[in-house]
């Protein structure tokens, strides 16, 4: 609801493009808020500051009489608040920051923060990987906030993957041995020394045994290698940055938190490389963000890999998103039992009336209406959670039904269409990707990001990799150090068919394993915004100014 201060034009604004409003210029309220005044500052003033600015501004406040009476309280209350965002490593954003421009990192640590000042005990907290987005740097703060929490005679239950948060745990519960239906059970719990001598811990494993760095590029690159360069970047805290991003190469940006990584990658880089793809041959698009892009002529087309989910419905799945789910129901149409009954391929299809289960309409799990609650899926009882009716099921090629199949693991499908190239070829990427223990018909809403991730990746080595550009944002989160190493494996395949890569990182494994790195900084918010280095991964790490340079000395480089 729009109170009566605030600016009707930016009102009318919100629900349309977002641009600057011409009448209150970006404050937000109207002239007669804006005309209040403390401290000779409006409202709008205090909230354009950063939380750093807005820290030593109230420190240095100084009332009395019946102004100290009236604000004491308040002063207090906000001089605290201000002080848990800094101890979170947020004191580079604005206090008008809007939320949607906000990072996940970000808005879980303004959370924290939030709890931090409530000084509530006996609470019990559950953070969802608390270290997304944070640069080596900043999870040691991120640490320290936690040991407040549990120092005050809280409980904290933290699902992560970070090797120093999991050295910092009292108690560590490991939960595998595999992923999907291979895994879901207990395999060690205690200390970190206790999950390090577990034979079947995989996390164990590479807590012992870390990845062992050269930070020497696997691809050398040279000034006169072909590069694509971004001029003059200046959008948001950038600050005339020029950066060169040398196609074919794995090149990774780094930085700290709020440095101007995803502001560069993204909204400068692929933005504009998707502009000038698109119109390529045609007029020049003006640049955004920048001064321009050269040396971006040779490229033919560009993608961001993310890790948005891929399907809302159950009805979308692994088989169905790569595409080969077509290929299977043409084989199934192609069998002596289908011809016989007059089955086309139409009939193995759950999308559709005649072959599905039409008690759960293909989707092998019922959704049952809780009223007030939420509502519950259950499977169905009908079809058994197999999609097809009894008919449609009778129907075997190599001895399995269509509904069989579907609940197929990727490494036994491959076996099993071994001698189908147009089935197994997109079944040895998705392999190769890390996802065999994927089921053919996993609902796509059950996929994890990482999962939903690498999918896309399997679909996209499929087709062409030459002259392509791909832009990943983190793609190491939610992964297990197994699975980095899978990624990484990845990354060289798609570099080696002629792709050029490029990546927003603070994971150390991807950082050394670069051909190339462009390090951002060398602080956050508008102490960053500058390219503080670039080259390969030796240089960052001999670079005095590089706070990620520093990071990589101590991770055996």
């Amino acid at each position: 609801a729009w109170g009566e201060n605030t600016c009707e034009s930016t009102a009318e604004a919100m629900s349309e493009e977002l641009i600057i409003c011409p009448d209150c210029h970006g404050r937000r309220l109207n002239p007669i808020a804006l005309n209040v005044r403390f401290n000779d500052k409006s409202i709008a003033d205090v909230a354009a500051m950063t939380i750093d600015q807005a820290a030593d501004y109230f420190s240095t406040i100084k009332l009395s009489g019946r102004e100290a009476d009236i604000a004491r309280d308040a002063l207090q209350e906000i001089r605290s608040r201000l002080s848990f965002l800094k101890e979170v490593g947020l004191s580079y954003l604005n206090l008008d920051r809007s939320a949607p421009t906000l990072s996940g990192g970000e808005a879980q640590r303004i959370r924290l923060a939030s709890q931090l000042g409530t000084n509530l005990q006996g609470v019990c907290y559950v953070l969802d990987e608390p270290t997304i987005g944070l640069h080596p740097r900043d999870n040691k703060i991120l640490l320290s906030a936690l040991e407040q929490l549990t120092s005050k005679g809280n409980s904290l239950l933290v699902v992560e993957h970070d090797e120093e948060t999991i050295r910092c745990a009292d108690h560590v519960i490991d939960i595998g041995p595999g992923a999907g239906t291979r895994g879901g059970r207990l395999i060690a719990q205690g200390s970190v020394e206790d999950i390090e001598a577990a034979e079947n811990s995989l996390t164990g494993y590479y807590l012992k045994h870390p990845l062992v760095h050269t930070c020497k590029a696997k691809r050398r690159t040279l000034k006169s290698d072909p590069m694509i360069t971004v001029n003059g970047a200046n959008s948001h805290n950038l600050k005339d940055v020029t950066a060169s991003f040398p196609l074919k190469r794995l090149t990774v940006l780094t930085g700290v938190s709020g440095s101007g990584k995803s502001t560069l990658a993204r909204e400068v880089f692929l933005k504009n490389m998707v502009a000038l793809i698109r119109e390529k041959g045609k007029s020049v698009p003006a640049p955004e963000g920048c001064k321009g892009i050269s040396g971006w002529e040779t490229v033919d087309r560009i993608l961001e890999v993310d890790q948005t989910p891929i399907g809302k419905t159950p009805r979308s799945c692994p088989a169905t998103y790569i595409g080969f789910w077509d290929d299977i129901r043409k084989l199934f149409a192609q069998s002596e039992e289908a011809k016989a009954r007059g089955y086309t391929a139409s009939r193995f299809s759950f999308n559709v009336k005649g072959g599905r289960c039409e008690a759960c309409e293909g989707q092998g799990v019922k959704t049952l209406e809780m009223s007030f609650l939420p509502d519950v899926k259950v499977h169905c009882d009908v079809c058994d959670s197999m999609r097809f009716n009894d008919e449609t099921l009778e129907v075997k090629w190599k001895g399995k039904s269509i509904g069989e199949v579907l609940k197929m693991e990727v490494d036994e499908a491959v076996e099993f269409f071994a001698s189908v190239p147009s089935i197994l070829h997109p079944l040895k990427l998705m392999q190769d990707v890390g996802l065999g223990y994927m089921t053919l018909g996993q609902p796509s809403p059950t996929l994890s990001g990482g999962e939903a991730q690498r999918l896309k990746l399997a679909s996209e080595m499929g087709r062409k990799q030459h002259a392509a550009v791909f832009v990943f944002d983190e793609p190491t989160i939610g992964l297990h150090p197994l699975d980095v190493r899978v990624l990484l494996h990845v990354f060289d395949e798609l570099v080696a068919n002629g792709a050029t890569v490029v990546v927003i990182e603070h994971d150390l494994d991807v950082i050394a394993n670069a051909d190339y790195v462009v390090d951002m900084g060398p602080g956050g918010g508008e102490a960053g915004g500058r390219v503080v280095c670039e080259g390969a991964p030796s240089r960052i790490a001999a670079c005095p100014e590089s706070v990620t340079g520093r990071y990589l000395q101590s991770s055996q480089c």
